[in-house]
């Protein structure tokens, strides 16, 4: 059997255009098909839209967070719950994996959308993800993939501690060209179980983002799956922040298939794992305080994952970079 060569690897990463708002439909008929075992309450909101709430007054828990991280990556994904090694002092881990990356994670998932209305004198700001974003959000990045998608329906995830008011549905189903009634909003707060759940989904998310970040040749990335601690929730906003994104900083690890030479492949082992970042080394709770709450502040190259897995498929030699901390792991879930 003839090995493959660069060009073509690189042409079979390349996103082929599938539709992510029509094939993550599957999930979300599954998801309203199981609402009540899953503990999620869905409901039509004032404009006809469909509400599926996985953790403000539901109850929700981590099937429901499984299947939002499976929303987010547009259907196609995997997002699995995974036992680990039993020495380690996490039991569980959330792994990622899907056979479009880049779509799937950067043309997707990734919570690009800045979406803020006020309404009845209350502001609602909040960070859109999911499928609808590459029907509406004006982000560059879609220039960047070359992809937009077309639909009739649209789904929305938002990390959100309440349902979305009137003038944001409407905003973004203006924006998706899409009717309000065509459009699914999945919203969680990070302090639950769901929420939690589909946060740590987001290992192989943050290091296609960083890859993105370093410049890296997106279209070289061919394949990749990554898995992170499955971290406790906890009630607070900022604490369950902090320890989501510690399970990604300190305790995730990805494995990303490129084509291209060696050596590149080499340079974004190097370069990718999160303790480049000038702020590596404390709880991500404990960062975001010391920079007052402004998470702009924060230096962008410390969300990526721990531990760093990248394969050359031309050569077929893999680099390995960074490491995973379990001392700061523990910090951070126990406090």
């Amino acid at each position: 059997m003839d090995v493959m060569n660069e060009e073509t690897m690189k042409a079979r990463a390349q996103t082929d255009g599938p539709s992510v708002n029509k094939e993550v439909e599957r999930v979300v008929e599954g998801v309203i098909r199981d609402a009540q075992a899953l503990r999620v309450d869905v409901s039509q909101g004032p404009l006809g839209e469909t509400r599926i709430d996985c953790g403000v007054r539901a109850v929700g828990g981590l099937e429901a967070g499984r299947r939002m991280g499976e929303i987010c990556l547009g259907g196609l994904g995997r997002v699995t719950l995974e036992t680990t090694d039993p020495a380690s002092p996490w039991p569980f881990n959330v792994t990622v994996h899907t056979a479009q990356p880049v779509l799937a994670c950067l043309g997707s998932q990734y919570a690009g959308w800045s979406l803020s209305v006020e309404e009845k004198g209350k502001k609602y700001h909040v960070l859109g993800s999911g499928p609808a974003r590459a029907l509406g959000s004006p982000e560059k990045l879609f220039d960047e993939l070359g992809y937009r998608d077309k639909a009739d329906s649209a789904c929305l995830v938002l990390e959100a501690d309440r349902a979305p008011p009137a003038a944001l549905v409407e905003h973004v189903a203006k924006a998706c060209k899409v009717s309000t009634d065509a459009l699914t909003i999945v919203y969680a707060p990070t302090s639950s179980l769901a929420g939690t759940v589909q946060i740590a989904a987001r290992c192989l998310e943050v290091a296609l983002h960083k890859s993105h970040e370093l410049h890296f040749p997106l279209h070289d990335i061919v394949d990749g799956m990554a898995t992170a601690p499955l971290p406790p929730p906890a009630p607070s906003f900022v604490a369950a922040m902090g320890r989501t994104n510690d399970a990604i900083i300190y305790g995730g690890r990805v494995q990303l298939f490129v084509a291209g030479s060696a050596k590149a492949a080499k340079t974004l082992t190097d370069q990718l794992p999160s303790l480049k970042s000038k702020d590596y080394g404390k709880p991500f709770a404990d960062i975001f305080a010391a920079v007052k709450g402004d998470f702009y502040a924060i230096d962008r190259m410390l969300f990526s994952p721990a531990k760093v897995t990248v394969t050359a498929l031309e050569s077929g030699e893999s680099f390995e970079g960074g490491h995973i901390d379990t001392a700061i792991l523990s910090r951070s879930f126990s406090s």
